[in-house]
């Protein structure tokens, strides 16, 4: 059975080069001065050794306990606590000093630990949250050009490039993707539903249409994949989910079979993937 690395290390004087500056050279070493009498410091601790507990061993955190000895402390010119270095490759590459909320510690181990495509998706989701596609899209083609072998820098860029109406260009990011890459499905839907969507009229018509007939199952689909290519995921879930419960023979499953196809959309990890993944399995059985 394989040995699990600690997260944390006790750190002093005597053992600072072999488990700081050394293990630097292997991973960042996320080296912290506190103590027990001081409560910000012992905080600090606690959301730093949570947020390596997820980070699979990317970083190490060097404890330095400043009441039992304050010779590292000096050496490194800290001021107060609690206090962060970061060593990296046998240097310095980053400090806090003082006490900081607790999210400044997370974005620091993240920072440390996220893989680039990693950290990339997670700006990414705050641009295209603000509907800043052209950023996104400058972003991502930066990424593409530095690593032209990153699968996942691909499907994001073709993602985005859809979400952008751009789908000539998306479909030849799409067809320089394997098969077999993560997440493909997601854009190569994305694309499907957009092109289907173009060949359809507006949201509001459909929406109109089932408010005089809300079993008019035609309107009940084109209104669902409107909705879709326009983001309203619930609404789009909730009106194959009317398809689904009323008739499961309408063009061989449809309804159950577009939810599917949403749920490809909103990717993994979506509350409102896993809510209406549980109201079809309920509705199935």
């Amino acid at each position: 059975m394989q040995e699990i690395a600690p997260t944390s290390v006790a750190v002093t004087p005597d053992n600072f080069q072999a488990e700081v500056v050394e293990k630097s050279n292997e991973l960042p070493v996320i080296v912290l001065f506190w103590a027990e009498q001081v409560p910000p410091s012992v905080e600090a601790r606690g959301v730093l050794e949570q947020a390596l507990a997820g980070a699979q061993g990317k970083a190490l955190l060097a404890t330095v306990d400043v009441a039992a000895d304050q010779t590292l402390a000096q050496h490194l010119r800290v001021q107060g606590l609690p206090a962060v270095r970061v060593i990296k490759d046998g240097q310095m590459a980053d400090q806090l000093e003082g006490p900081q909320p607790a999210d400044a510690y997370q974005a620091l181990v993240q920072t440390l630990t996220l893989s680039s495509a990693e950290i990339i998706k997670a700006q990414l989701d705050d641009v295209i949250a603000a509907g800043d596609f052209d950023t996104a899209i400058a972003m991502l083609q930066q990424s593409v050009n530095e690593e032209p072998a990153n699968q996942s820098f691909r499907v994001e860029f073709a993602d985005v490039l859809i979400r952008a109406s751009r789908l000539d260009e998306a479909r030849t990011v799409l067809a320089s993707i394997a098969d077999d890459a993560a997440e493909r499905e997601r854009p190569q839907t994305r694309l499907e539903i957009a092109q289907e969507a173009a060949e359809l009229g507006d949201l509001s018509e459909y929406q109109a249409a089932l408010a005089a007939n809300e079993d008019d199952l035609d309107a009940r689909y084109a209104c669902s994949i409107a909705a879709a290519h326009a983001g309203e995921f619930e609404l789009a879930l909730e009106t194959a989910m009317g398809i689904l419960q009323r008739d499961r023979e309408y063009r061989e499953d449809i309804g159950r079979l577009t939810m599917i196809r949403i749920f490809a959309l909103l990717g993994k990890g979506s509350a409102l993937a896993t809510s209406y993944r549980r109201r079809m399995f309920n509705a199935m059985h």
